[in-house]
């Protein structure tokens, strides 16, 4: 799994003075949750960038002045009107227990049912997966080629060493819809 370096700052202040002027300051207010304590700390806007604005999973190894705790984005909130980051949630990994994190979703191979016609469609872009840190890949790949017009690859459905979908298992990944030319087709036969 591809690990992100942020460098990171302690807050020894709470509340919402102390967090408007983190803000002020070019920063954004964060916790790190996990194993038993909480750790308040603030992160340059600018460094977190790279983590919130793709569509990669990553491991983030925070460096809090001289300590660096690795952990995992849970959650971030955004101000309603403007794009400005208000706060971000993490949480700590531990090497010995498993980790629930979202993973990007790639499609390969050609479908039997596009070849007629159809439209292949993604409905889940990441899925929630538990497992090892070192079994966590980098994207989940699912392979369409035998999949027909009108039928779907549901959550259920997939299998992957090591790891263990939190998503629902009746959760759609992915459907090749029917069209007008795949209906043509089909009528031809």
């Amino acid at each position: 799994m591809k690990t992100l370096a942020i460098q990171a700052v302690a807050r020894a202040e709470y509340g919402k003075k102390a967090t408007k002027s983190v803000r002020r300051e070019g920063m954004i207010p964060c916790v790190l949750y996990g194993a038993g304590e909480n750790v308040a700390f603030s992160i340059d806007e600018k460094a977190v960038k790279p983590l919130i604005y793709t569509p990669n999973s990553y491991i983030v190894e925070i460096d809090i002045e001289g300590k660096v705790e690795k952990a995992v984005l849970r959650e971030v909130q955004f101000h309603p009107i403007r794009e400005q980051i208000l706060h971000i949630d993490f949480y700590r990994v531990q090497e010995d227990k498993p980790v629930s994190i979202a993973i990007p979703v790639r499609l390969t191979g050609n479908a039997e049912g596009v070849k007629v016609g159809g439209k292949l469609a993604l409905s889940a872009r990441k899925l929630v997966v538990k497992g090892m840190l070192e079994n966590l890949p980098d994207e989940l790949v699912i392979d369409v080629t035998p999949l027909k017009v009108g039928q779907t690859i549901f959550v259920g459905d997939l299998q992957f060493e090591g790891l263990q979908f939190v998503s629902p298992a009746t959760q759609a990944v992915c459907a090749v819809r029917v069209t007008r030319a795949s209906r043509g087709a089909a009528a031809a036969e």
